[in-house]
């Protein structure tokens, strides 16, 4: 049996359908996220991205998700590395720290579904869109206790 390529690749010499087969279909990196500017805390809510589909997880509009969404931050081998927001459970995160993937990964499990099934993603949770909250201070209304 072939190991599989997110064990003998970095992130870099991926190709571009490696790179987009890591991503778990969670939609955390979707939610909209909250910084305290002293201490660089994040505190995670219930808002996903005006372009969320909460029920399959993904962006309605992923090819233009960039020009679309201005704080969209598409996620790059280098900037994986940095972003303190990325949730404990992401694939690109994983491998960039040298992790295996979880068990209910797609290309573990086989199955696009198992990431639901353990209750990883956010299907259901989201409790509001960007687009519903008039002033920022509407999100500490949907702030959750830790990370989804």
């Amino acid at each position: 049996m072939e190991t599989p390529f997110w064990k003998t690749k970095t992130l870099e010499a991926m190709t571009p359908t490696e790179w987009e087969s890591l991503c778990d279909g969670c939609g955390k990196c979707c939610l909209s996220k909250l910084e305290d500017e002293d201490t660089g805390e994040i505190y995670w809510t219930s808002v996903g991205c005006r372009l969320f589909d909460g029920q399959s997880c993904r962006c309605s509009d992923y090819a233009n998700r960039l020009a679309r969404v201005p704080d969209c931050v598409g996620l790059t081998p280098q900037n994986v590395r940095t972003i303190t927001w990325l949730p404990k459970t992401c694939a690109y995160r994983l491998v960039a720290e040298g992790h295996d993937l979880y068990w209910w990964h797609r290309l573990v499990s086989g199955s696009a579904e198992t990431v639901h099934d353990a209750g990883i993603s956010m299907r259901g949770r989201v409790r509001a869109s960007e687009t519903d909250l008039a002033e920022p201070d509407n999100y500490f209304d949907y702030m959750l206790d830790d990370e989804p």
